[in-house]
Formats: C-alpha cells, sequence, structure tokens
C-alpha cells in the first residue's frame, strides 16, 4: 500500500515512476499487477471528444454607469445572464438566434457557444450585446462592446457532464433513412458504427470505483489545471460491471471547472455536428495513483478487456427502449471493424485517441517536473454501492412527427 502523500513526495524529489496509461497496458501484461503496483506510482490518463455539457461563466467587470445584464449575445450567440449584475454563462451547445437550425435539415450549425469558448482561448475578439431594463442602482439599459480573454476580470470553463465513463457504440437499423445524432452520421441498415471513448486511456475506465477521483481531485483540463468540483450530471455507477469492475455502458461522470485563461484552443475545440447543434471539443486527464495491486490491474486493462454496448439510434435509443444489440471490445472497434448480428460494420471513433494520448503525456511531463501534485479527494462521489440510478423524467411530450 501507498498514501498519496507518500506518492507526492516522490514527485518533489524528482523519484516518482510515472507512466501513461497506454503504457501501463504493456507493463502489467508482462509483469502483472502486483510488480507494477511496486514499479509505478501514477498512471495519467487522457480523453478529448465533444462534451455537450460544458459552458463557461465570465465577469466581464462593471461599466460606467452601471448595467444590470438581460438580453446578452456574445458573436450573436445568446447567453443566459440570469447571475448577477455581470456574470454570465454560455453554455457550448447555444446557437445564434438567426441560425436556421433544422428547419434546413440537416443543418451545419457552424458557429455556437463552443465555438465562441474556443474564440476566447485564442484571444480573438468578441463582440457583446446587452439590452437591459435599468434600476436606480444599474441604471444603463443598452450596452455594445468588443473584448478579448485579457480583458475579463474572471473566466471559469465549468462543465457539469464530463468524462463519461463508457458509452453506447451507436448505429442505424433503419432499412432506409440516414439519421443525423451527436454519434454523427449513421447510414441505414447498420452499414456504420460510431463510438466516443479513448478506451484503455480513458481517465474512469482506469478507477472504475472512483476510489483516487472525488471531489477536489486536481485534473488536466482544456490545457490547463482543474479540478473535479461534484460527480457529473447523469452519474449513473449502478450499472452492470465486468470481472474487473469496469463499467458496460455510460455509468459515472465528472463535474469539472478551470481557468479558462490557463487554457489551450488546442485542447478546446468548438464543434458542428451536422443535424444535431453545436458543441465543445474538452480535452481531459485525470491522474491515477497506484496506491495498490487492485488499481494497478484496472489501470492496466486493455481495450480488449473494455467493452461497450451497440446501440440502435434509430427507434431504441430517442425513444428510450430496446436491448444492446450487441457488445463490443474497444480492440474491435479500433480495429475499424465489428461484427454484430453476423454482419460487417466499419466503425469510427467521435473522440481522438491521438489527443487523448497526448494529454496523457503532457499531465506526466507537469507531474514528473514537480509542477503538479496530486489531491487527496475531499469527498467521495457516489460508487456502485451507493444504489444511486439514472432516473428517467415523465411528462408530457409533445410535437414529435
Amino acid at each position: 500500500m501507498k498514501t498519496i502523500a507518500e506518492i507526492n513526495e516522490k514527485i518533489k524529489a524528482g523519484k516518482a515512476t510515472v507512466v501513461d496509461a497506454e503504457t501501463m497496458v504493456g507493463i502489467v501484461r508482462a509483469d502483472g499487477a502486483r510488480s507494477a503496483a511496486d514499479k509505478v506510482d501514477v498512471v495519467t490518463t487522457g480523453t478529448f471528444g465533444p462534451m455537450c455539457s460544458s459552458g463557461a461563466f465570465i465577469n466581464i467587470g462593471h461599466t460606467k454607469p452601471r448595467i444590470k445584464l438581460g438580453r446578452v449575445w456574445l458573436n450573436r450567440v445568446p447567453v443566459t445572464a440570469g447571475i448577477a449584475a455581470v456574470d454570465l454563462f454560455i453554455g457550448a451547445t447555444s446557437i445564434p438566434d438567426h441560425d436556421p437550425a433544422n428547419s434546413v435539415f440537416p443543418g451545419k450549425f457552424l458557429y455556437g457557444g463552443g465555438h465562441v469558448i474556443e474564440d476566447l482561448v485564442r484571444g480573438n475578439p468578441i463582440d457583446l450585446h446587452v439590452h437591459s431594463y435599468g434600476t436606480d442602482c444599474y441604471p444603463a439599459q443598452q450596452l455594445e462592446a468588443t473584448f478579448t480573454l485579457a480583458d475579463l476580470n474572471q473566466a471559469l470553463l465549468c462543465n457539469p457532464r464530463n468524462g463519461y465513463q463508457n458509452y453506447n457504440v451507436a448505429v442505424n437499423r433503419d432499412k432506409k433513412r440516414v439519421i443525423y445524432t451527436y454519434m454523427g452520421i449513421l447510414r441505414p441498415h447498420m452499414t456504420n458504427a460510431t463510438y466516443c471513448s479513448a478506451g484503455q486511456l480513458s481517465p474512469l475506465l482506469k478507477d472504475p470505483y472512483y476510489r483516487t477521483i472525488g471531489v477536489g481531485t486536481r485534473i488536466f483540463l482544456g490545457g490547463g489545471p482543474g479540478h473535479v468540483w461534484w460527480e457529473g450530471t447523469q452519474h449513473n455507477p449502478t450499472v452492470e460491471r465486468n470481472e474487473l469492475g469496469i463499467p458496460k455502458g455510460g455509468a459515472g461522470t465528472l463535474a469539472v471547472t478551470g481557468d479558462l485563461k490557463r487554457m489551450s484552443p488546442e485542447f478546446l475545440r468548438g464543434a458542428s455536428i451536422t443535424g444535431y447543434g453545436a458543441s465543445l471539443a474538452v480535452g481531459l486527464g485525470v491522474p491515477i495513483p497506484i496506491l495498490d495491486e487492485d488499481l494497478a490491474r484496472t489501470a492496466g486493462a486493455s481495450d480488449e478487456e473494455i467493452t461497450a454496448q451497440v446501440t440502435d439510434y434509430s427507434t431504441d435509443y430517442p425513444y428510450g427502449g430496446g436491448a444492446p444489440l450487441a457488445e463490443v471490445s474497444y480492440a474491435e472497434l479500433k480495429s475499424g471493424t465489428i461484427t454484430v448480428g453476423g454482419k460487417e460494420i466499419p466503425t469510427s471513433g467521435m473522440s481522438s485517441y491521438v489527443k487523448a494520448k497526448q494529454i496523457a503525456l503532457e499531465l506526466k511531463k507537469w507531474i514528473e517536473s514537480g509542477e503538479f501534485l496530486l489531491t487527496e479527494k475531499v469527498a467521495s462521489i457516489p460508487g456502485a454501492d451507493s444504489g444511486q440510478t439514472f432516473k428517467p423524467f415523465s411528462g408530457t411530450i409533445r410535437n414529435i412527427e
């Protein structure tokens, strides 16, 4: 057994052994989990892909005369200002009022909230338009300005759900219709399949029971340091798991935050998903301290040992029914072809394994240099024994053609 405090002392002394999760796979395979636990102190992970549940809190600072933000647009994208006077929140999926969306189907969604966030971290000028009602303490009613990220008092990336612990593989069983989803364009009769996970590099698959990951965990976020601030929305730790404890489908999530001013457009990119909407591709990396043999074993789990469930997105997913069509490994997914019901289907990834590896190596570099120490979590997020489940919402649904 090791402790995080002991590992941090080794980091400070420049004696810690830090490897990325892909390398850990080879170490465990060659030497076994017990030997790997003795040799390795930290395993770094990474993932990079669309994470729609993302956004940024921004404080623009007070004007003269002062204004209480009412209706607000950044680069013509509407943002939420129902907070304090000059605070606002821009969500990654927000789109301009003039965007035709899917009225001309499939919509292109060329610019949205995720692109505004990318423009901010690039240092590009942002146009601000404000209409308000005026008060005695905030008399101004209109404001137009142009600013950059450097002009802001604070800008915080604050994402309520990132780093999904495993996810669906998407296919389309409809015989004729092409469908446009957040998992990309799916051709009819299951002629392609898409997935969105880094597999053996993905953070929550390496510590499947969240033993070292919780509130306060220091992470790599968007190219800069960040923290976990809570369990993510839709966190569902009680799904079925394999013999290593790794969930077979979508399970845990993380709510994360960090200083936007310390991030990079290399790891925060606006995304346009045809027929679906705008989003933000986020780079996320979590260090896994190897405290014992069990953590070494899961940190060294390979793509062959991690599986995902194939789901029909033509009817089963949108209408909330149906069982998974198959279970396939990430090794199969990354090979370029899976077999479902005797049918060979070409695969493609929505996330970038190359960028995930880059993130894991960058985080490794930070730790080895001594500039990034590990943190003890100050509170745990619900685990597999919590009884927490993802509950559907009931209500009256209208306007479905």
